[in-house]
C-alpha cells in the first residue's frame, strides 16, 4: 500500500484547481517574554523578528503549490495596502490571481499573531489580534465573485470551496459552482465552516468536517469512529452528496462512500505542535490528489500523512511533495528496506530532524560482516536515534588499495546484510574514496568512528565540528577485522 501512494504522489503535477474562499494576511510577530508588565499582569513582549504569510483559503493554494498542483484562487481582498501585499505573496508562489476581487466596500482580513519565545526557541501563542469585516457583500461584488469563479471553472480538474465564513461563501455562490459543475463533470470539494447546517453545500461532491464541526451539525460528541460514520452516512444521503471524508485527528480518518459505506482509515500517532493548518493541508492534499487521477481512498490516506505532518509544525507551513514521501518511506521501512539514494535520504533526514531526532553517521567497506561490526554499530546506533551508515560502493572499494580481489562480497549483498541489523535506519552508497562529501550532505549530529582513526585523523571531524557536531571514537573488539577473517580462511585452505 504504502508503495502506491508513493507512487501516486510522485505523479503530482498535472493536476489544476480552483480554489474559491476567504482571502488573509496572518502577521507573525516573535519577541522574547521574559517579565510581566508593572503596568498590567501582562507579559511584555520584545519583538525580535516579524513575518508575513498567506491565511484563510490563501495558505491552501500555497499548500497546493507545495504538491506540484497549479492554482486559480477567487475571494476577495481590499484595496488597501494588507491586499496588495497578500496579493503579491500570491504571486510570488505561482498561484493565479484572475479569480480574485478587489473590494470598494471592505479591508482585507488580517491577523496579528503574537509569539513569545520561551528561552529564545520554544514559541507559545500570547494573544491574536483579528481585523476584518463579516458578512454578505452587496450584491455587485457578490455577482463578480460568482462570476468569475464560473468562468474558471472550465478550465481546472476539480473545484474546491473553503469556507471560513466571513462572506465569500454563500449560499448562492455555493449552489452556482455546483450546478456549474455537474454539467462540466467536475468535482466539487468543500471543507465546510462551523455551522450547524450543511444545507449550503446539498449536491456537492465531497465534504470533509473533521470531529468536532460534525458534531455540531449532528448535536451530539463524536466520541468514535463508528459514530462518525453514521453521522456522515446521514448527512450524505440528505444532502446528495458523492462522498463524506471526517477527520478525526488522533483516529485519522473516515471516509463514507457513494454507497453508504463507511471505511476507517487509521493514522499513525504524531507528536502534535499546533493544530493550525491541518483542515487546510488536508483539502490540499484530497484535491491535488484526486486532480492527479487519484481515487478517494488513496486520497484519504495522503490526507492523514498531511494533516499529521502539519500539526508537528508551528503555524500555517505547507507541506512539500519531498516531506510526504519522506514521511511514507519511513512508514514504509520494513517493505521498502533501508538503503537510500543520497537524495531520498536528505529528504527522510530533514523530517527527522524537525521531529527532534539525533543523527549519527559512520561509513565503511563492511565487506564480511562479523561480530565486531555488529557490537560497533550497535554502539554507534546508541548515540542518537537514527544510524546513517555510509557504505563504500565496489567502485570505491577499488580505490582503497584493499587488494585485487576486494571487495569479497558485492555492494547489494553487503547493503543486504548491513540493512538486516536492528541498530543501522539507513544504507546510502558512496562511490568517492571517502565520505567527505556524503558527510557534508548528511551533516549528523554525530560522527563515529573507530578507534583505529584516532592517530590518521578522522575523515570528515572538521566538517561536523564546525557546525557544533560531535566525533566519537568507537574501541574495536580485539582480533577481529575482515582482512583477519580473510587471512585466516585462506591458511584454513591450505
Amino acid at each position: 500500500m504504502v508503495h502506491d501512494l508513493i507512487q501516486r504522489v510522485q505523479k503530482f503535477g498535472t493536476g489544476r484547481v480552483l480554489l474559491v474562499g476567504d482571502l488573509m494576511l496572518d502577521r507573525y510577530i516573535y519577541g522574547d517574554a521574559e517579565r510581566i508588565s508593572p503596568e498590567a499582569p501582562v507579559p511584555v513582549l520584545r519583538a525580535v523578528q516579524r513575518d508575513e504569510r498567506v491565511g484563510g483559503c490563501a495558505n491552501v493554494a500555497v499548500c497546493l503549490r507545495a504538491l506540484k498542483t497549479a492554482v486559480i484562487c477567487c475571494g476577495v481582498i481590499g484595496r488597501d495596502a494588507t491586499g496588495q501585499r497578500l496579493s503579491e505573496l500570491l504571486t510570488e508562489h505561482g498561484i493565479d490571481t484572475r479569480a480574485i476581487v478587489h473590494s470598494e466596500s471592505r479591508p482585507t482580513i488580517t491577523k496579528t499573531r503574537f509569539v513569545g519565545l520561551a528561552q529564545h526557541r520554544h514559541r507559545q501563542q500570547l494573544l491574536r489580534l483579528d481585523e476584518e469585516q463579516v458578512g454578505p457583500f452587496p450584491p455587485a461584488e457578490a455577482a463578480r465573485i460568482r462570476d468569475l469563479a464560473l468562468d474558471a471553472m472550465s478550465q481546472v480538474d476539480v473545484v474546491c470551496i473553503e469556507d471560513y465564513e466571513k462572506g465569500v461563501v454563500s449560499d448562492e455562490l455555493v449552489q452556482a459552482i455546483v450546478a456549474r459543475a455537474k454539467k462540466l463533470d467536475k468535482p466539487v470539494l468543500v471543507d465546510p465552516g462551523r455551522l450547524t447546517s450543511y444545507e449550503r453545500y446539498r449536491g456537492a461532491t465531497l465534504l470533509t468536517p473533521n470531529r468536532g464541526e460534525l458534531g455540531l451539525v449532528a448535536g451530539c460528541e463524536i466520541d468514535s469512529a463508528e459514530l462518525a460514520g453514521e453521522c456522515a452516512r446521514k448527512l450524505r444521503r440528505e444532502l446528495g452528496l458523492d462522498a463524506m471524508i471526517v477527520t478525526l485527528d488522533r483516529d485519522g480518518a473516515v471516509l463514507v462512500g457513494s454507497d453508504g459505506s463507511a471505511t476507517h482509515v487509521p493514522t499513525r500517532p504524531r507528536s502534535v505542535y499546533d493544530n493550525t493548518g491541518a483542515g487546510d493541508a488536508v483539502l490540499a492534499m484530497l484535491a491535488a490528489a484526486i486532480a492527479a487521477g487519484g481515487h478517494l481512498l488513496d486520497a484519504t490516506r495522503l490526507a492523514n500523512v498531511a494533516g499529521g505532518l502539519e500539526v508537528e509544525k508551528f503555524g500555517c507551513v505547507p507541506i512539500t511533495i519531498d516531506e510526504v514521501l519522506a514521511d511514507l518511506r519511513i512508514e514504509g521501512d520494513r517493505t521498502q528496506g533501508k538503503l537510500r539514494s543520497a537524495d531520498d535520504l536528505m529528504a527522510e533526514l530533514t523530517l527527522r530532524r524537525d521531529r527532534g531526532e539525533t543523527i549519527v553517521f559512520t561509513n565503511g567497506v563492511f565487506d564480511i560482516l562479523h561480530a565486531g561490526h555488529a557490537e560497533y554499530l550497535a554502539r554507534a546506533r546508541a548515540e542518537g536515534s537514527v544510524l546513517v551508515v555510509g557504505l563504500n560502493s565496489d567502485r570505491s572499494v577499488k580505490t582503497l588499495n584493499k587488494g585485487p580481489n576486494r571487495p569479497i562480497n558485492t555492494q547489494a549483498d553487503r547493503a543486504a546484510v548491513l540493512s538486516a541489523l536492528e541498530s543501522v535506519t539507513y544504507v546510502v552508497m558512496f562511490d568517492e574514496s571517502t565520505p567527505e562529501s556524503l558527510i557534508r550532505r548528511v551533516r549528523p549530529d554525530v560522527l563515529v568512528k573507530g578507534a583505529d582513526w584516532a592517530d590518521k585523523g578522522v575523515i570528515g571531524q572538521a566538517v561536523v565540528e564546525s557546525y557544533g557536531g560531535r566525533v566519537r571514537l568507537m574501541p574495536l573488539k580485539e582480533g577481529l577485522s575482515t582482512t583477519a577473517l580473510i587471512d585466516r580462511i585462506g591458511r584454513n585452505q591450505r
